[in-house]
């Protein structure tokens, strides 16, 4: 256990402090690092163990890149204002200062009126193995995934991802339905903060999943779903917490009305807050 990411240290007692705390550590921790970050202000020292941390519980090289993407940053009523790394995005550190990034969540459905449900990857950092929807991740910062028109930049991104994760075409019609603003926690490193798309595809497709990204995956009925939320509500099963909340708030109540649910679009609210 870390007691803080930061330890705070005068210069001239730095290293002596050091050898006295590496002593209550486990052996992997007993010697600093060469990516920790080291600063000083003055007569103090600051040393971040966070890159040690997470090189500790994550080796899969394509999760490691793909926290340097550059994810789009907003404010609570998704007006875009930066630009920040997926890494910063989502630890906790960055969150509890306000930082609020967009992403969007695609529920797949076949014509048997199955929603599509993925594992995530262990190699995830946040929320790892856990089922969740059938894809979600971020638009980029970038010139065609910042495009507002009709979600156009979301819708686009969403294509990329489906196609990385699932190996799904990247032309299929998607469906912008509505946004949703969450925020929790992964674990004591990482969390999500974000304004979600919601997407809705409904057709036949074939997945062909890639293992780094997806450990699993099944199509789901209504009741099947609902099966699983309680399972997971009982400590039996891991789900993320947008799914839960996505299929409660609105797929069961979409459920019956898939072949048309032009109705329930609200693309100019945002719910949760």
């Amino acid at each position: 256990h870390f007691v803080d990411a930061f330890q705070t240290f005068s210069v001239a007692a730095a290293f002596r402090s050091l050898q006295l705390m590496a002593s209550h550590l486990p052996v992997s921790l007993r010697q600093i690092p060469s990516n920790s970050q080291l600063s000083c202000i003055g007569n103090c020292c600051f040393i971040s163990l966070i890159p040690h941390i997470e090189s500790m519980t994550h080796l899969d090289e394509l999760q490691t890149q793909r926290l340097e993407e550059m994810c789009i940053v907003i404010d609570k009523q998704d007006r875009v204002i930066g630009a920040e790394t997926k890494r910063n995005c989502h630890l906790n550190e960055s969150i509890e200062k306000g930082l609020i990034h967009r992403g969007f969540s695609v529920v797949l459905f076949n014509t048997d009126d199955q929603l599509l449900i993925q594992q995530r990857s262990d190699a995830k950092y946040t929320f790892p193995g856990h089922f969740s929807d059938s894809c979600s991740s971020h638009p980029l910062y970038s010139p065609a995934e910042l495009e507002e028109k009709d979600a156009l930049g979301v819708r686009r991104a969403a294509l990329r991802r489906l196609q990385a994760e699932l190996g799904i075409p990247a032309e299929q019609d998607i469906i912008f339905m509505v946004r949703i603003y969450h925020k929790c926690q992964s674990d004591a490193l990482w969390g999500d903060h974000e304004v979600g798309y919601l997407l809705f595809v409904r057709k036949n497709l074939t997945v062909n999943p890639d293992p780094r990204e997806v450990k699993d995956y099944r199509y789901v009925s209504r009741e099947e779903l609902a099966e699983l939320l309680d399972r997971a509500a009982r400590g039996q099963e891991k789900v993320t917490p947008w799914l839960r909340n996505n299929a409660e708030d609105f797929l069961f109540k979409w459920w019956a009305h898939l072949s048309d649910v032009s109705a329930f679009v609200k693309a100019d609210k945002i719910y949760g807050q």
